[in-house]
Formats: structure tokens, C-alpha cells, sequence
């Protein structure tokens, strides 16, 4: 288990956690498992980020500060997957072209769209977020989004063989008992935050815990209709759409 946690440490962030344990190759087949634990770093790392520029920095400048530390963190690893999605699901082609679009290196205009108005719309949720709960909220998000995306590998399988996995790496999906386990790690990822929240009496209301879900079983829906499965880049669409639709769907339900 404590292999399988660094390989998703090394997997989800640039930190140089193989200085302090190297793992099997095999761990990384099971490194969605631990995903959402993953958020506690990224997540905590943009809040704490932004907490701190907020003070000091009009509040524009800390969202933008707060989101870019983040792909710092991650090396740009989900944006990457949302711009190869885009790509590929932005037109009507066939599930060969599709596949290979998304393991193109290059660019498109979709992808270079979709990263921009991802990212616009990210700050301007942020901004518009209410600065005193700003902080946990983009920590919530952070988890929560990685929690909805990791059941993509639950419910699909993986759309390429591993051979032509672009990262050479295909995540075991789980099944029975550990399907059970993995629902365990996800609550045990968020339920401490949730349960502060209650505490601190920070709102949250229960349609911004309902909206990333549909979101996720609409992608799960989509994928298996255009490639009969996923990959890492839907899985990286799915955490960042997941992410976008908590903070509309709070912006919505405070305003």
C-alpha cells in the first residue's frame, strides 16, 4: 500500500519523492487508487498559495498565482490531457482517429481553446469565490474533482493496449473487494474536510457535491460511446471539468 502511495506521488506531482523510496514498476498500474490522496498536496499547495498572495496581492493576481503553482506542481499533467481531449473529442471522427489524436504531441486549436477558457474561467471561479473560505474550497475542490475522476477507471476499460499506452502505463481497474477499498481511500481523503467544514460552519450546499458526479457519468458516458473506454487524458478532463462545475455550481447556489 505505502509503495503504491509514492507511486502516485511521483505520478500526480513533480516532487522528488523517489529520492525517498523508489517502488516496483507495478505500483504505478494502481496509482489512480490513490489519487485523490494526491489532492491533499496540490490542492493544499494552490490554497496555502493563494491564502498567502491574498494578502498582500489584489485578488486576481493570487488566483492566477494559486492555479499556476499548481500546474507547476503537476508539470501541466492534467491540462495536458484536457487539451489532447479537446483535440480529440472536439470533432466527429473515428475511434482510431480520436485514440491517435490524443497521443499527437502537437496542439490544436480546439486544445489551445480549451486551455484558455479553462483556465480564464478557473480564475474569474476563484476570484469571485468568497475570500475568507477561498482557501478550503479550493482544497475541497481539489479532492473532490480527483475522487469523481478516479471512478472513470472503475466503470471503463482502458481504451489502448499497453503497448501503445502513452505513458506505457495501464491502470488496473479494480473490482469486488477492491472496489470496496477504493471507496474507503476516497472518503478517507475527503471526510476530514468535510467534517472541518460542518465544524467551522463554512457552507456547502448538497447541489455542489451532486454536480461533479453527473459530470463524471456524463464523460463515462461519452467515452464509451466515441472509444469504448478511456485514457490517461480522460481521466485528466475529467478532474479538471469536475473541479470547473463544483466552483460554478458554488458560485451559483451563493449568489
Amino acid at each position: 500500500m505505502y509503495d503504491r502511495l509514492f507511486a502516485s506521488l511521483m505520478f500526480f506531482t513533480r516532487l522528488p519523492w523517489g529520492r525517498i523510496k523508489q517502488v516496483n514498476s507495478e505500483c504505478f498500474k494502481h496509482v489512480v487508487d490513490f489519487w485523490p490522496i494526491t489532492g491533499w498536496i496540490t490542492g493544499g499547495t494552490m490554497a496555502l498559495v493563494f491564502w498567502i498572495c491574498a494578502s498582500h496581492l489584489p485578488i486576481y493576481v493570487a488566483a492566477i498565482l494559486a492555479v499556476s503553482t499548481r500546474i507547476l506542481l503537476t508539470g501541466a499533467l492534467h491540462e495536458d490531457g484536457w487539451a489532447d481531449f479537446c483535440d480529440a473529442f472536439g470533432s466527429r471522427n473515428s475511434r482510431e482517429r480520436t485514440l491517435a489524436i490524443m497521443k499527437d504531441s502537437h496542439i490544436g486549436t480546439y486544445g489551445v481553446l480549451g486551455l484558455v477558457l479553462h483556465t480564464a474561467l478557473l480564475v474569474a471561479l476563484l476570484c469571485a469565490l468568497p475570500l475568507m473560505h477561498t482557501p478550503i474550497l479550493i482544497l475541497i475542490a481539489d479532492i473532490y474533482a480527483k475522487v469523481n475522476a478516479s471512478w472513470l477507471v472503475c466503470q471503463l476499460p482502458y481504451a489502448r493496449s499497453e503497448q501503445e499506452a502513452k505513458a506505457r502505463i495501464v491502470y488496473t481497474r479494480p473490482r469486488g473487494k477492491q472496489l470496496f477499498c477504493h471507496a474507503v481511500r476516497c472518503i478517507f481523503a475527503l471526510l476530514p474536510i468535510l467534517v472541518w467544514c460542518g465544524h467551522e460552519h463554512i457552507p456547502l450546499p448538497m447541489w455542489v457535491l451532486l454536480t461533479p458526479p453527473l459530470v463524471e457519468w456524463w464523460m463515462v458516458r461519452l467515452m464509451r460511446h466515441r472509444i469504448g473506454g478511456y485514457t490517461g487524458d480522460c481521466c485528466g478532463a475529467t478532474f479538471l471539468l469536475c473541479e470547473l462545475v463544483f466552483y460554478i455550481t458554488y458560485s451559483y447556489c451563493i449568489h
